[in-house]
């Protein structure tokens, strides 16, 4: 790095120059002082071979085009995957409280609020108040949040019976599929809508 130095009207300013740049990968860098301070040496590479990388990087890559394919619609009504979460366990489970949406989101309750705004005032969704406590604000899907959660759910499954199909031509191929799923997720305390897709062996269509 070299500095040039010019004089305007008695001001000095600087001007920095870059020369022989250099790029670093940091990830290399992040490594190499790991391996320093634990002392561990090869062994952080070597134990490479008892991670199931292969699993764990496909399921990135399913992941993400999955959700690309909803995305691209989300785009067009000026929606992002918050806005597809919520309409889309609200249309599948009418009735929902905020809190319940907070316990299967994740979210704090100020991005769930601005989320739910935007679906609220362009009436995709509903507030009723309950049956049995009239303080209690409930959520439903409208015709039009029903509607855009058909077509975004229509798109994932055709990725997934295409997927399927690769696998085997049998109509179970999806049973050990979703056996894995249901492995891989944590089970404690569980909320209310995760509660009810582990006590059904297979929640398909909107009952």
């Amino acid at each position: 790095m070299v500095k040039l130095y010019e004089t305007e009207n008695f001001a000095q300013i600087e001007f920095f120059v870059t020369l022989n740049r250099i790029y670093v990968n940091m990830a290399d860098i992040n490594l190499k002082s790991v391996r320093e301070r634990s002392g561990a040496g090869d062994d952080i590479l070597s134990a490479k071979s008892d991670m199931r990388w292969d699993v764990i990087e496909l399921l990135f890559f399913a992941y993400r085009d999955f959700v690309g394919d909803a995305d691209e619609v989300l785009r067009e009504f000026g929606f992002g995957r918050a806005h597809h979460r919520v309409v889309h366990f609200v249309c599948r489970y009418p009735g929902l409280k905020v809190a319940d949406l907070l316990d299967v989101l994740r979210i704090t309750k100020q991005s769930l609020g601005r989320v739910l705004k935007q679906l609220l005032d362009e009436g995709y969704i509903v507030q009723r108040a309950g049956q049995s406590d009239r303080r209690q604000r409930l959520l439903f899907a409208t015709a039009k949040g029903e509607a855009l959660v058909a077509k975004l759910a229509g798109l994932q499954t055709t990725r997934i019976n295409r997927a399927l199909q690769n696998i085997s031509d049998d109509a179970g191929a999806a049973e050990p599929v979703r056996q894995f799923l249901r492995a891989m997720i944590d089970r404690d305390d569980p909320d209310k809508v995760l509660a009810a897709i582990l006590s059904s062996p297979r929640r398909g269509g909107k009952e």
